[in-house]
């Protein structure tokens, strides 16, 4: 995985220890707590960058060996799979 994207992850960790938001009781949009929200924005910005990290960085090799495998076992006949 790049550098970037570890730096991504390592800032995302950071970001979610939001000490500056522990004493604000802020509320967003009349019944959000400002802390909660923070959390969700750090829990979207975590899906998204794993999302793109899966898409981007998954390594090639593991996709061959797994359609070599699949290739054998229906060549002998044995486990005939069909895939949706």
């Amino acid at each position: 995985m790049p550098l970037i994207a570890w730096l991504l992850v390592i800032l995302l960790m950071v970001l979610h220890q939001d000490w500056w938001l522990w004493q604000d009781n802020t509320i967003l949009f009349g019944f959000i707590p400002i802390g909660l929200a923070w959390h969700m924005g750090i829990s979207v910005a975590a899906a998204l960058l794993w999302a793109h990290i899966c898409y981007w960085h998954w390594p090639k090799e593991l996709d061959e060996v797994e359609s070599m495998v699949d290739d054998e076992r229906t060549a002998d006949g044995s486990m005939m799979e069909t895939r949706r």
